[in-house]
């Protein structure tokens, strides 16, 4: 697959006139050409190359490279005993665990499809996508087998595999866990209980294997890989259709980002859940590409993250805004020495100046904004780790991407340099396409322009020398009395309040104007705000229709495990007052 970088001629400069370049790293070639391989030919040339090299840590368990290799061909072996080969769809319902990154390589050895599921979905949702993705197999954390027992009658299912934490925990850890005085022994026989006896489990089925699997025959660039659904953060999911291609090329496109990291030598703190695409793309595929350390930690816990960095010194540090201020504001940061980390790049969200700043200067090392999206595997763009970078923008688009502004209306429109519109993007890492989804839907013109650029739903601007920054979501937009307001503007006034630490902003049922503003937010420990203080500092920043009319106070915002806010959540609990004030009246 050949991709060339330089931008489209509608409104943006081309890659070799932008100013970054000249503080660049000029070995960074403009022309790529990336290999033309399935996604585990990483775990295959690690293996060869760092065989002893430590591949995975977690929680005191290490791994290497070649041992790595070993459990996955075992393991794919056990899966084609089931039954599973290519094409077919193995669900994972796993967190951060070396389990999820065995399973993940053996499926693809079989040239099956991952779909990856996140652990703590309710029985609505998993259900949807097991269905939708017809999975004929998935392999569960044991704490998420209860919901994937209510909804296995609504899937395809014929296969449950089961797995603990506690499985790949050090020997002398698992007999601590399993004293008659431990609350974590008590705790484990409550999971078990639910498990039946007969369900297959992941350690047996690894020990037992019938032999190891070779890998199978595919076409990178149409075999699929993954079906990664959306966070779902404003309606219902729908699973990506990623290709081998396509995750191989993000994986390279950010290796080019990354110029200061080197091959077997990097160390990645992998806080990001592997069931995201950021932290599929950013920790996992990223570091195999560099044969490097995976520090798996199964959630993010500050404790636990101050504990891996003292241990193994990370190198390579993705993350997302919160992750990076809880860090900052505690406490026992100056307990920990954080000099390791040396670059990191910020998506998911607005990454706060200050943020950036005080996490620069406890660690020595680099923290950026990106960004990227399900449909994209995911990175598109990002500010240099290197060089030049602008404050409050998304940067620029990464290796072998083009992207440019069009009418929100009409995407055949550039919009000029400087002027709001649709964010529309081209690479070798965007989808297929939405799964159970065809060209003649009339979902795939709301995702791809007639020219095959990818419809991001986000609204975006372009300056002269190419950088962009993303002004708010399409899908978020607020329309009050014929009024088009963006949420991300009131949020960014609601910030400089004193007293804010964390809001969001949507619109609500209004009988007379159709939609109306209302702020949600939680304040700092101590701060006392009404919501006339809230309203009278909006008023003295924003026009009188972009103020909220309605302000409510919580103790935290319904997030996704990568930190955006689920608006959906609020805006369906705003539409059930609405119905049921209706019917009382």
């Amino acid at each position: 697959m050949t991709t060339t970088p330089e931008n489209d001629v509608e409104g943006m400069a081309a890659y070799d006139q932008q100013p970054w370049l000249a503080s660049y790293p000029p070995e960074v070639p403009h022309d790529y050409d990336f290999p033309d391989v399935p996604l585990t030919r990483f775990l295959d040339d690690a293996a060869d190359s760092f065989p002893t090299s430590l591949a995975v840590a977690f929680l005191g368990t290490t791994m290497t490279y070649a041992q790595l290799r070993a459990d996955v061909d075992r393991f794919a072996g056990a899966l084609a005993a089931l039954g599973v080969g290519k094409g077919d769809r193995v669900a994972l319902v796993l967190p951060n665990c070396p389990q999820n990154v065995i399973a993940f390589y053996a499926i693809l050895r079989l040239g099956a499809v991952v779909v990856q599921h996140n652990p703590l979905y309710t029985a609505h949702e998993m259900g949807h996508q097991l269905a939708d993705s017809g999975a004929t197999v998935v392999i569960t954390l044991d704490r998420a087998y209860a919901t994937v027992a209510e909804v296995r009658d609504q899937t395809a299912l014929e296969h449950v595999i089961v797995t603990s934490i506690i499985d790949y925990l050090p020997r002398r850890q698992q007999l601590l866990l399993r004293l008659p005085i431990s609350k974590a022994r008590t705790k484990r026989a409550e999971i078990s209980a639910v498990v039946p006896k007969d369900v297959a489990q992941f350690t047996e089925l690894l020990a037992h294997s019938p032999g190891p699997a070779v890998q199978a025959d595919l076409d990178p660039s149409t075999d699929l890989a993954l079906l990664q659904y959306t966070g779902g953060t404003t309606g219902l999911s729908r699973g990506a259709r990623l290709t081998h291609a396509n995750l191989v090329a993000n994986a390279y496109q950010c290796r080019l980002w990354f110029t200061g990291a080197k091959a077997g030598q990097e160390r990645t703190l992998a806080v990001l859940p592997l069931f995201h695409a950021y932290g599929l793309t950013l920790c996992l595929g990223l570091t195999v590409l560099l044969a490097g350390n995976l520090i798996l930690l199964p959630r993010f816990d500050l404790e636990l993250t101050f504990e891996a960095i003292d241990k193994w010194q990370p190198t390579l540090f993705p993350g997302v805004p919160p992750i990076y201020k809880a860090m900052v504001d505690s406490p026992d940061v100056g307990k920990h020495d954080l000099r390791s980390i040396k670059e990191c790049v910020s998506g998911a969200m607005k990454l706060p100046v200050e943020v950036a700043a005080a996490f620069e200067q406890i660690t020595g090392g680099r923290l950026v904004e990106g960004y990227g999206m399900t449909e994209a595997s995911p990175v598109t763009h990002a500010n240099p780790l290197t060089g030049t970078r602008r404050s409050g923008m998304i940067g620029i688009p990464i290796p072998g991407t083009r992207a440019r502004i069009v009418d929100q209306e009409d995407p055949a429109i550039a919009m000029p340099v400087g002027e709001p519109g649709e964010l529309v993007i081209s690479g070798p890492q965007v989808m297929q396409g939405y799964w159970n989804a065809t060209g003649s839907d009339d979902s795939f013109a709301a995702t791809f322009t007639e020219d095959g650029y990818l419809r991001t739903g986000d609204i975006a601007v372009m300056d002269a020398d190419g950088w962009f920054a993303v002004v708010d979501r399409k899908k978020e937009l607020i329309i009050a009395g014929g009024f088009n307001i963006y949420p991300s503007e009131i949020e960014e006034v609601l910030y400089t309040l004193v007293g804010v630490a964390d809001c969001v902003v949507v619109g609500v049922p209004d009988t007379y104007r159709g939609e109306t503003v209302k702020a949600y937010i939680v304040l700092q420990p101590g701060a006392m705000l009404t919501e006339a203080d809230v309203t009278a500092h909006c008023a003295e920043r924003l026009t009188a229709y972009k103020v909220p009319k309605q302000v409510e106070f919580r103790d935290t915002l319904p997030r996704t495990l990568v930190g955006k806010v689920l608006r959906r959540v609020l805006v369906a609990e705003e539409r059930e007052k609405a119905e049921a004030a209706k019917n009382a009246g």
